[in-house]
């Protein structure tokens, strides 16, 4: 029995009733960049339901797949959020974040700690900063300290100034640094290359993630037997708990021909737990709604041979853990609806309606691999497949 879980990093379809709350009125990340770009071609998304979901698709005559779309429980909108509900935990209280940038204490810290100064320390979109400091800190050896809306301490440096497993050591001392209140969901490494005028991120980047707060849905499903196999940044937003193996890909091609190679030469029961970020880290976050769509329509075709690949007792899973409407002036995350595409256990072309929580997924592979446990939040799917 195996399990093969894809998330789309970033693709929301439409704002939830509480949109409003996070300034998201108006956000549609599928929906808006259809309209944007006037068409996209994705006949297997299509096939799994996705076009019942979203107005801007086409419909299809031909779904194979049950779908719906579920509303994000936990406060907030960012990809650790999301993650961690989908395997069982709700987050009740926001995590930290820093409008104003970082204050002195937490700098002044850091700075000892690492024996450099920094630049930046401000709210910044991660191109637009590397471009506005990147000389200087070429010129001064500091790092450039950045956040977002999102609750993140982001951290870039030339590859050629600070190499990146230097810049990884000094984000480990920021992830031991920032607790308590000052508890921030991730630090991330963003390393980037380059000349004034023409700098680039590398795809090195790194993520250090508070670790969950407690058992996840990933853990009972390892400690039964199940063989957890975390694609792309799923190690690092779980910090490596509950995950039997990791593959740190790099990117959304690397990863679709990761979970390809795992279908067609694993035979345990297994869960391939997979993160497409280029969706949200490439394309959203630069307000690139046609590269957006282009980055889908390359994911739709290898998506494909997933589901041409699939065995009879084989259970695949489409969704997404928060929006990033590409189409709206702000380059953060955005609080939608997301999808839920789901195909196996021979089941018929079928609405799962509104899940109330992202937790519908992790007890629904509970229930997939017959492993009793009530602790977990959530309302399992499986019964509707049928």
């Amino acid at each position: 029995m195996r399990v093969f879980l894809i998330v789309m990093d970033g693709v929301g379809i439409g704002e939830l009733p509480d949109a409003y709350r996070y300034g998201d009125q108006g956000s549609n990340t599928l929906g808006n960049t259809v309209k944007t770009v006037g068409s996209i071609n994705i006949p297997n998304l299509l096939s799994l339901g996705l076009g019942e979901l979203v107005e801007e698709l086409p419909k299809t005559s031909n779904v194979v797949g049950a779908y719906g779309k579920m509303i994000e429980k936990s406060v907030g909108k960012d990809t650790l959020i999301g993650h961690w509900e989908m395997m069982g935990i709700i987050t009740t209280e926001d995590f930290p974040t820093y409008p104003n940038g970082f204050p002195q204490e937490v700098i002044s810290r850091f700075e000892k700690e690492i024996g450099r100064k920094v630049l930046g320390n401000k709210p910044a979109s991660g191109t637009e900063i590397i471009k506005e400091l990147g000389e200087l800190h070429i010129k001064t050896g500091y790092p450039i300290v950045y956040t977002s809306a999102d609750s993140v301490f982001q951290i870039a440096a030339h590859e050629e100034v600070i190499p990146v497993e230097e810049l990884y050591r000094i984000c480990q001392v920021a992830r031991r640094i920032l607790t308590g209140r000052h508890r921030v969901a991730r630090v991330i490494a963003r390393p980037f290359l380059g000349e004034p005028g023409n700098f680039y991120r590398t795809e090195r980047r790194k993520d250090f993630s508070l670790p969950p707060p407690e058992e996840t849905i990933l853990n009972v499903l390892c400690n039964n037997g199940v063989r957890t196999i975390g694609l792309g940044k799923i190690e690092d937003i779980f910090s490596g708990q509950g995950l039997v193996e990791s593959n740190h890909t790099h990117n959304n091609e690397e990863t679709m021909s990761a979970i390809i190679e795992i279908e067609k030469e694993r035979e345990d029961d297994l869960l391939a737990f997979a993160n497409l970020s280029d969706f949200d880290t490439v394309y959203a976050h630069r307000n690139n709604p046609k590269g957006l769509a282009e980055a889908i329509e390359r994911f739709d075709i290898m998506l494909g041979d997933v589901i041409k690949n699939l065995r009879e007792d084989d259970l695949l899973i489409v969704c997404s853990d928060h929006g990033n409407d590409p189409t709206t002036p702000s380059t953060d995350h955005s609080r939608e609806y997301t999808p839920l595409l789901v195909k196996g256990l021979n089941n018929p072309p079928k609405s799962l309606g509104v899940r109330e929580t992202f937790a519908d997924i992790g007890v629904s592979l509970l229930e997939f691999f017959d492993i009793k446990n009530q602790k977990f939040p959530g309302r399992s799917f499986l019964n509707e497949l049928r």
